[in-house]
């Protein structure tokens, strides 16, 4: 199984490990689209006007204009420890032992806007750059990666892939037809047999599912396989076709 998980627009500063280096990132096939992102991205930073408007960056964010600068030297750490907010704060990654994070390593890709997909511990700095952006000199950001990122999942290959991205994301990377996927929708149940989308809570139920997946490595590799090993962990999920599941909360 093979779960996707979108970024966070906050992340830690700061790393520990070598700058980036696009030549030794994973899906290979995605350096081109990679080193053009980035090279315009860096390059934009010598704009502070035009930054800030493609950026849309408020008077507190300036900062990130330099933190886009310096994109290609600075330090690097793990993409699921770089990144806060309310779905990685309930992933929690580092606080998780070798075993789960071997697995989050194998298991959970996570798109982002200049990298393409990701793993989750794949080691990347700091940046500033969202799904919606159009950056100088390259067609939009959905253009950049669409067609790269799909024909990539198709080439991973995986038994059941968990789409646990925002919409915004889904459409820089849809998932082709050859992969075997569904969609997850966090929802809460009124007790009627209605429900209704969630939106905080949301991205933690999302972050506190993926969290359980690596605690407890399920040999998951079909949909009624991840079906039953929710319901034996106390996690109410429900199909509703063949490409949607919900994540009831």
């Amino acid at each position: 199984m093979l779960v996707l998980l979108p970024p966070s627009e906050t992340k830690r500063s700061g790393g520990f490990a070598q700058p980036l280096d696009l030549a030794q990132m994973s899906y290979s096939s995605l350096t081109p689209q990679r080193e053009a992102v980035v090279r315009s991205l860096v390059a934009l930073s010598d704009d502070p006007l035009s930054a800030t408007r493609v950026l849309k960056l408020g008077p507190k964010q300036i900062g990130e204009i330099e933190v886009n600068a310096t994109l290609r030297e600075s330090p690097t750490m793990p993409a699921a420890d770089r990144y806060t907010g309310v779905l990685f704060d309930a992933l929690d990654a580092v606080s998780l032992d070798g075993a789960a994070r071997r697995w989050l390593s194998s298991h959970v890709r996570i798109q982002c806007a200049p990298f393409g997909l990701v793993g989750a511990l794949e080691k990347i700095p700091s940046y500033r750059l969202g799904a919606s952006a159009s950056l100088p000199g390259l067609p939009s950001l959905k253009r950049v990666w669409a067609d790269a990122v799909s024909a990539a999942l198709h080439e991973a290959s995986p038994r059941l892939l968990l789409d646990m991205r925002s919409e915004a994301y889904v459409a820089l990377g849809p998932v082709p037809a050859t992969v075997p996927s569904v969609y997850v929708r966090v929802v809460s149940d009124s007790g009627e047999g209605e429900v209704r989308a969630l939106n905080h809570f949301n991205k933690h139920a999302k972050g506190a599912l993926v969290r359980l997946l690596a605690t407890s490595r399920p040999r998951v590799s079909t949909l009624p396989g991840l079906l039953r090993w929710a319901s034996s962990e106390g996690v109410n999920m429900r199909v509703t076709n063949d490409t949607e599941v919900l994540l009831i909360v």
